[in-house]
């Protein structure tokens, strides 16, 4: 029988957060987050010791950042807490070596990078892509059956992201699935669990597959003039700061626009649906008065925080909240946690669809290296909440959510629904 290495650690589901020594703080087991069971670990830290070091892990030592304004501090010091070589807890495989998307990149190779891609979900572009993800939000809601329970994650989450994907990449839809796997494959490994369980080999083969029908489709879009809409491939290959990349500087930047176009939107997606379910009062206020929707989306990526945190690796020895961060150590930022700091947040911990200031959260991330897309993610939730709303009343939660075994991708593999109509 297969042992759970995660089943005796320290910071465990069942354990006191509040009894345990600090210095067994380890926040990377990831059956905290599939089990829910993360937020009094955080408030405890963010309570006693906010800048906290852990000083042994699977993936050996480093600091988390817990609060709102320290994270924001340490995200406006990009020169001091570099992205570079990964924004991973582990670190990459070395006998397949990714070359690191612009996320994990400092300027002046992150700036030219994501300057070539940014057009793809500019404000032209997005105008252009608006009428699309209306008519798909609306044919996968129309195709749901009323009353009958089905798989929240599997009929809508994915569904609508996915063809999203195909259609950033210009992508064949047909094959559409490929782009889910590869971004499931890339936040897995063997060592830090994700949403699959995976080998090493089964892993590197998958990028491989990656890499290979992806450089069909740039070779096929290098020479060809610029469509409507962009597209990602196209931007990447005639754009004159990476038209030279490598293969492997390619992949990394693939998945990392694969993953940042596919989690957020998927996980939030369903998060909304489990908020507004425990909340119903909530819910009243959006069919009284349907314009919260505005406020409803930043609402739902700050509660359900897509992507639990981001690392960053100290250049020099420097100071934080009165700790002592030596060159070269990691440091976590755990937006999971800022965005429930109260000191910063009002009522962090409670469902609010009317915020006065909905926006201010971090799951986007702060200063340099804030989410490309996060207006492409804003917008596919709004349409989707707004066709929700003039067709269903309530959308029944029906049993507890399986949500993904990891410490960094904070989302959902199934949520058993039934949709009840107006």
């Amino acid at each position: 029988m297969e042992t759970d290495p995660w089943a005796l650690h320290p910071c465990r589901p069942g354990a006191d957060p509040w009894s345990l020594p600090l210095a067994q703080f380890d926040l990377s087991n990831p059956r905290l987050y599939a089990e829910g069971v993360w937020h009094p670990f955080f408030a405890r830290l963010r309570q006693q010791e906010p800048v906290h070091y852990c000083a042994e892990s699977p993936f050996g030592p480093y600091w988390s950042v817990t609060r709102f304004r320290d994270i924001q501090e340490v995200e406006s010091q990009h020169a001091l807490f570099s992205s570079e070589p990964t924004v991973l807890l582990g670190n990459p495989p070395r006998d397949f070596y990714l070359q690191p998307g612009f996320i994990a990149m400092d300027p002046p190779r992150h700036t030219l990078t994501r300057a070539a891609a940014q057009p793809a979900v500019g404000v032209a572009n997005l105008g252009l892509l608006e009428p699309l993800i209306r008519e798909r939000a609306v044919a996968i809601l129309d195709a749901l059956p009323l009353g009958v329970e089905f798989d929240w994650v599997e009929r809508v989450a994915v569904e609508l992201t996915t063809q999203m994907l195909a259609t950033l990449f210009d992508f064949p839809l047909e094959q559409r699935h490929l782009l889910t796997h590869w971004s499931d494959v890339a936040t897995s490994s063997p060592r830090q669990p994700g949403p699959l369980r995976i080998t090493p080999e089964e892993w590197r083969q998958s990028m491989r597959e990656c890499l290979e029908v992806f450089t069909g489709l740039w070779n096929e879009r290098a020479a060809r003039p610029p469509r409507q809409p962009l597209d990602l491939v196209s931007l990447l290959a005639q754009h004159p700061a990476t038209c030279a990349m490598t293969p492997m500087e390619y992949l990394g930047n693939l998945l990392l626009l694969i993953v940042g176009g596919n989690d957020t939107t998927r996980h939030s997606l369903t998060g909304g649906v489990l908020a507004l379910h425990e909340n119903p009062e909530q819910l009243a206020k959006l069919h009284a008065e349907p314009g919260l929707v505005a406020s409803l989306v930043p609402e739902i990526i700050r509660w359900q925080t897509p992507l639990a945190y981001m690392r960053r690796t100290a250049t020099a020895d420097c100071e934080l909240a009165g700790r002592r961060i030596r060159a070269g150590e990691k440091v976590l930022l755990w937006y999971l946690s800022g965005n429930r700091d109260a000191s910063e947040i009002p009522d962090a911990d409670l469902f609010i669809v009317d915020r006065a200031r909905p926006r201010h959260h971090l799951s986007f991330g702060f200063g340099i290296h804030r989410c490309m897309g996060n207006r492409l993610a804003e917008m596919q939730l709004r349409i989707v909440w707004e066709e929700i709303l003039r067709r269903f009343r309530r959308i029944e939660v029906c049993g507890p959510p399986q949500r993904v075994m990891s410490c960094f991708v904070h989302g959902f593999e199934r949520l058993p629904v039934r949709v009840h109509g107006l």
